[in-house]
């Protein structure tokens, strides 16, 4: 690691042609402010399991967890009862001597930390859907009723429950190497999820009396257990998602007759479940241009009045995943498309009840193929059999090969007609984007969400914004613009991006906005596209199926581009520190000739542009001495103070012949020296991008590396030598770096352009203030449901 001095004092004198110009600075920059200090004193030391590169080690391992489930869902009761085989491998080089599992709906449980620690804001304006989420949230008793825990002998295992999690006492300890095999039984009551919110649970239609179900975390699953962290067994409170280990999944999920499945994996027995007509379908589907309906909406509205008292078993199988959800619903229309790139073969299907038309049978399924076509550019192709679309009540979650997705039109009750707006069409498109993303984070590469929500987030929300801006030009994306950025970046009341999930402020901003901005910048501004791409690229196809670290991004990007990008990530990521880098002086410098004819005449002329004082200009006219008695006049007065002499003359003649051509030369160059000071008033340190306008209208693009306040972080000047004079200078006048305030960007300065309103008394002016804290109201609601539901 290198060291910058702490305090230094550096002066520098430049003798040019025989002028002497003094510039000082001081360099403030402290051991504790160094922002190009780099990471190692953060990052954990590498090893054997994960390298200095940001690649596994020869010696990576990770956990192998296979699950065979039986579930019954109530359609009367809306309860599960499910029980499940766990097959545990043990691939880390410790003896277990027990088993954390996860049981994330006791969450729900009346005395939960989740609802025990929930904090409120002042209950000055709330929203009718939230006092009913504050009424009933107490009321609603949730979470597993564990029945059963055997070992595959048959034999009672000892467990003990905290909290969400459950303890599995193995009655013999697993040593490296060895599995073992237990089961688990288990019933708990769904919940209405337009209620008490989530990322899954029930909708319920009250006109035609159906249910619509988006289940997921529904099963006792394994923590992770890995090199880092050991067991992840952090209590689920609610921001903090999911940290699991990959396995191999047979599920059975037994619902009504009438009911459709959408689920992980691939269906196992379509001749009991389908019918004929609905097999055809899905096999034209495979190679069709556009979607296929292998539900329509006839059928659907048809099915919708049934009640079946059977019941059938969907099987399905899924491999190498870390997760299972499902949905089951009668009124699903259902259609699907195939998908084949490379090494992707896969159909892309969409489940969605006839409320969700005309929106959804014309977006979905094409928003799916899209993302994979996008995400695979940048990362690697899309290795699962199936991507499933499934609109329900919650707005946006995400499992392996299927999500969970919310917008829908807005129905006229009296006319019938349904309508969308534009927020909710690119809603719609954005987050399908978003949730089918995540496949590839963290599903894929499987970071640890429990403890960085950034990790899968941020890294998606980046790779969302570059899919979005390839659905349609100028694609009104929330994220990833740097603008759309610098009002959080500039506010109070946050944290580092670097903050456990649990502890993060502005959720929605810190770990979705400012990682994806700051991802995006790091590819158009500081790396370029070329290097970024290639070295993302890289880090995606090192741990997918694997469980990275952000020392492993870090590390990874800088491995596979050749850029120091310690400074960018201590910046970003580890600080509060915002960019506001703004525009001081500007020196003019040209070459003192040492001509005293010649510099004499400039002196004059410089004397000229001084103003006149005021003194001088009310006497103007009034009688002077001189004016009466003129032989008080003499040489001096014929002659003013810049008039060359003889002796000046003979001295710059002598001292000229003694030069050599070369520097003779010089002293006759007609070019301008410039130097412009900077300051960074933000603290966080970034490239200095100039747009130069010269005299003869000509323009010029400079960037100026990041590097350039490494020895004095507060202020720095450049020097630019330029034959033209330049007239005019910006700050990064296309808004690259997310400088929060551009107004000190420019010179000559700017005036600061906005509008006043008319209006006619106090009462209209009231009424606009009103609807303004109305609007800022809807806001909060929107950003307390993005956290709620991812």
């Amino acid at each position: 690691m290198k060291y910058s001095i702490s305090t230094a004092i550096i002066c520098l004198s430049v003798a040019f042609a025989g002028n002497l110009v003094s510039v000082s600075a001081q360099a403030k920059n402290t051991i504790s402010d160094d922002k190009f200090r780099q990471l190692d004193e953060i990052l954990p030391t590498p090893n054997v399991y994960r390298t200095a590169s940001g690649a596994p080690g020869h010696k990576y391992w990770q956990q192998q967890v296979d699950y065979d489930i039986e579930i019954k869902l109530d359609d009367k009761t809306q309860q599960l009862t499910g029980s499940e085989t766990l097959s545990y491998q043990n691939n880390s080089p410790d003896t277990l001597r027990y088993i954390w599992l996860q049981l994330d709906q006791n969450k729900l449980k009346r005395g939960s930390d989740a609802k025990l620690s929930k904090s409120t804001q002042p209950l000055k304006k709330v929203t009718y859907r939230g006092v009913r989420n504050m009424i009933e949230s107490p009321k609603f008793n949730g979470g597993y009723e564990i029945t059963n825990v055997t070992a595959s002998n048959g034999k009672p295992i000892q467990y003990v429950i905290n909290g969400t999690m459950l303890r599995i006492d193995l009655p013999k300890a697993l040593k490296s190497g060895d599995d073992t095999e237990f089961k688990v039984e288990w019933n708990y009551q769904l919940h209405e999820q337009k209620v008490l919110g989530g990322r899954s649970g029930y909708e319920y239609f009250k006109e035609d009396d159906n249910y619509l179900y988006e289940i997921a975390s529904w099963f006792p699953r394994a923590v992770a257990y890995y090199d880092v962290m050991g067991w992840q067994n952090k209590q689920f409170v609610g921001h903090g998602e999911f940290t699991l280990e990959f396995g191999n999944y047979d599920v059975k999920i037994t619902v009504p007759s009438d009911h459709i499945v959408a689920a992980t994996g691939v269906l196992q027995n379509p001749k009991k479940v389908l019918t004929k007509t609905q097999r055809k379908r899905l096999s034209k589907a495979k190679t069709a241009n556009k979607p296929v309906l292998i539900v329509t909406v006839d059928e659907a509205l048809e099915n919708e009045k049934s009640r079946s008292t059977k019941t059938n078993t969907w099987h399905f199988k899924a491999k190498n995943v870390r997760d299972f959800a499902f949905a089951s619903s009668r009124k699903f229309i259902w259609d699907a498309q195939g998908y084949q790139h490379g090494n992707s073969n896969t159909m892309a299907m969409s489940f969605y009840p006839n409320e969700g038309n005309p929106l959804w049978e014309k977006y979905s399924t094409e928003a799916i193929i899209h993302t994979m076509e996008q995400y695979s550019k940048y990362t690697f192709d899309y290795p699962y059999p199936v991507s499933i679309s499934v609109n329900g009540p919650v707005g946006g979650m995400e499992y392996p090969m299927i999500t969970f997705n919310g917008p829908r039109p807005t129905l006229d009750k009296k006319t019938g007609d349904k309508t969308y707006s534009r927020r909710t069409k690119y809603g719609l498109v954005g987050v399908i984007i978003h949730e089918v993303g995540h496949n590839y984070f963290p599903m894929i590469v499987n970071s640890d969400e429990r403890q960085w929500t950034w990790m899968d987030e941020g890294l998606n929300t980046f790779l969302q914004f570059i899919a979005e801006q390839a659905w349609e030009e100028d694609y009104p994306s929330r994220r990833g613009h740097a603008a759309k950025i610098t009002s959080y970046m500039k506010s109070d009341n946050q944290v580092p991006i670097m903050t456990n999930s649990e502890s993060i402020l502005q959720f929605g901003n810190n770990a979705y906005g400012k990682p994806a901005t700051a991802l995006n910048i790091l590819r158009e501004t500081i790396m370029g596209r070329e290097l970024f791409d290639f070295a993302f690229k890289e880090y995606a196809q090192r741990w997918k199926f694997k469980r990275p670290t952000p020392a492993d991004f870090f590390r990874t990007m800088e491995d596979a581009s050749a850029v120091d990008l310690d400074w960018f990530f201590r910046g970003w990521f580890y600080t509060t520190d915002h960019v506001d880098i703004a525009l001081g002086n500007i020196h003019l410098y040209t070459a003192d000739s040492q001509n005293p004819d010649t510099e004499e005449a400039w002196q004059r002329a410089l004397d000229n542009e001084k103003p006149e004082y005021i003194t001088s200009f009310i006497d103007k006219g009034q009688g002077v001495r001189t004016q009466d008695k003129p032989e008080l006049l003499d040489f001096y007065n014929e002659h003013d103070k810049f008039t060359a002499t003889n002796a000046a003359r003979n001295k710059y003649n002598s001292s000229n012949k003694k030069l050599e051509q070369w520097e003779k030369d010089l002293l006759l160059t007609q070019s301008n020296f410039y130097i412009i000071d900077f300051e960074n008033k933000g603290g966080l340190v970034m490239p200095i991008i100039l747009d130069i306008t010269y005299a003869d209208s000509s323009t010029e693009q400079l960037k100026l590396p990041a590097e350039i306040w490494r020895k004095n972080n507060k202020k720095t000047s450049k020097l630019l030598i330029r034959d033209k004079e330049i007239t005019a200078i910006a700050i990064d006048a296309k808004w690259e770096t997310a400088d929060v305030d551009v107004n000190n960007n420019y010179w000559p300065a700017r005036p600061i352009k906005s509008r006043f309103e008319l209006y006619k008394d106090k009462k209209e002016d009231m009424m606009r203030d009103y609807n303004e804290k109305l609007k800022s109201a809807d806001e909060i609601e929107q950003e307390e449901e993005e956290n709620t539901d991812s």
